[in-house]
């Protein structure tokens, strides 16, 4: 993965999530509370789990390991409190994007796993790919929910991204 794909991923990370909350905050909170049969039950469960998988994973990358308790384990109770905090988790991870260089990125990443506590070694790309890939798993499964309760939250592709959009302009 170049540097320049891990930037785009973070930048739509960002973006998505802004679009996914600006949604979510429609809804009434016994709503997004409510176990709808998705992985993590609810909107609110899958929104947490997300940000608490960015956090592992980023805590990975920084070597700062995040302390948690359990995969389902509730950062915020309170909505606005969830979207703070995915706000800010956002930023850092779009300012360690910035910061990656195709070098990091061909090393490798250790670590000790959570879900069978035992060591890991991963090439960095790979790492990389699958913490991204993850978020766009689980806000897939967020915008369903959010399908089937009417709300429709506009383009979600890769392609949209309003940067992705301007540098791949057609010169006319």
């Amino acid at each position: 993965m170049l540097a320049v794909q891990a930037r785009d991923l973070a930048s739509y990370n960002s973006w998505m999530n802004q679009h996914l909350y600006a949604a979510c905050s429609q809804l009434p909170d016994p709503v997004r509370k409510k176990d709808s049969g998705a992985f993590f039950k609810s909107i609110h469960g899958t929104l947490n789990h997300l940000l608490l998988g960015d956090k592992i994973w980023l805590g990975r990358f920084l070597d700062h390991p995040f302390q948690m308790t359990s995969l389902d384990q509730e950062l915020h109770t309170h909505f606005e409190a969830l979207q703070e905090d995915r706000s800010a988790t956002d930023k850092q991870i779009l300012d360690w994007a910035n910061q990656l260089t195709d070098e990091a990125l061909r090393g490798e990443l250790k670590y000790i796993s959570i879900v069978n506590p035992a060591p890991r070694k991963y090439e960095m790309w790979l790492a990389v790919t699958h913490f991204f890939n993850h978020q766009t798993h689980h806000r897939g499964q967020v915008t369903t929910l959010l399908n089937q309760r009417g709300i429709d939250i506009g383009p979600t592709d890769l392609i949209w991204l309003p940067e992705v959009i301007e540098r791949n302009k057609l010169e006319e």
